[in-house]
């Protein structure tokens, strides 16, 4: 089969082609595993991150994405909730150890064996892959391959965000970059908290437009001030610069949600520049997203259809994987970008 693979830590100021196309052999699952044939894998930062090394995959070479829609070819034997030719999705959440405090409560996000698809396993980067039964999902009928990649990831990890916000109908929700997790974002508050105000920070006058043509109430440039402080904020950013300045925005016992799975530390020095008194007095608070449980990804999914919003995508060949990459290092970014097979 055709994949892609990371086969070593480089830098994309430098590397214009990190991803490297490979013939390997057809994986066999195994007890309790499913065979997919991949139709559509979403790309994502986390992909930068670990090409760059911020969170490297432990061996080489790894076939990296984690936004996977497949069909299933082969259950070895698995006859419960799937069957050969069901069309079922992939998610971050490769796997878990299910017995520890964390995965008893809930919390499988948190586990300490927790393995990331992708990263710690194969991933979607492929013609085909393996995958534990009991961590993938069936996709409605309603979103194509394509739309429903995204769902698994940008879509998951806001829906995860936002509930970390604790918002309420009315809250004011501000988002930091405006990618393919943003979007999804502001699509889901619209629906679940009727008269919340939805104000964006991006560096790029583009996903500024982008932001105002779905409806945001007003979008500005990272250093810039809303209207009015917001009650919740939502960082997507690689950077560390979002960070302090959407603290300076944040009312007294606002929340500051940070939706990455490693910052980037080009620009780690802005932290230097924070300030108790204006930062963080007045119980602000900062929470980090670690992961996603299966549960967010099964919610997510379901709330998609039942509100038959999809997300704006960017298609690419299964050919053009390392110029997807590139795309999001350099910011050229609307909406989710997805490979097809």
């Amino acid at each position: 089969m055709k994949a892609w693979i990371i086969h070593k830590i480089c830098d994309l100021t430098v590397e214009n082609n990190p991803l490297e196309i490979t013939e390997m052999s057809r994986p066999e699952p195994g007890e309790g595993e499913l065979l997919l044939k991949v139709s559509a894998c979403g790309v994502c930062h986390t992909e930068i991150d670990e090409i760059e090394g911020r969170t490297p995959p432990p061996v080489y070479p790894v076939i990296p994405g984690h936004q996977v829609i497949g069909v299933i070819e082969e259950t070895s034997g698995y006859d419960q909730a799937f069957r050969t030719g069901d069309r079922v999705g992939v998610a971050w959440i490769y796997n878990a150890c299910g017995s520890c405090e964390y995965c008893l409560s809930g919390q499988e996000n948190l586990c300490r064996d927790f393995k990331a698809t992708g990263r710690d396993a194969h991933g979607g980067y492929a013609e085909y892959m393996i995958v534990p039964a009991e961590f993938v999902y069936k996709i409605p009928d309603l979103f194509s391959d394509a739309e429903a990649a995204p769902l698994l990831c940008a879509g998951a990890i806001g829906y995860r965000s936002v509930a970390l916000c604790n918002m309420k109908n009315g809250s004011i929700l501000g988002l930091t970059g405006f990618g393919a997790s943003a979007h999804l974002v502001v699509k889901l508050v619209r629906h679940r908290y009727p008269g919340s105000g939805i104000f964006v920070f991006a560096r790029s006058e583009k996903e500024r437009e982008f932001a105002l043509h779905l409806g945001c109430d007003w979008a500005g440039d990272t250093t810039d001030k809303p209207p009015e402080m917001a009650d919740c904020i939502i960082d997507t950013t690689p950077a560390w610069l979002p960070v302090v300045e959407a603290l300076n925005c944040l009312k007294p016992g606002g929340r500051l949600v940070i939706n990455a799975i490693r910052k980037e530390s080009t620009d780690k020095n802005h932290l230097l520049n924070m300030d108790y008194s204006s930062h963080l007095w007045m119980e602000k608070e900062i929470k980090s997203v670690a992961n996603v449980t299966r549960k967010d990804v099964e919610e997510f999914i379901n709330i998609a259809a039942e509100m038959s919003f999809k997300p704006e995508t960017e298609i690419y060949p299964f050919a053009e994987a390392n110029r997807a990459i590139m795309d999001i290092k350099q910011r050229r970014i609307r909406g989710a970008k997805v490979l097809i097979l």
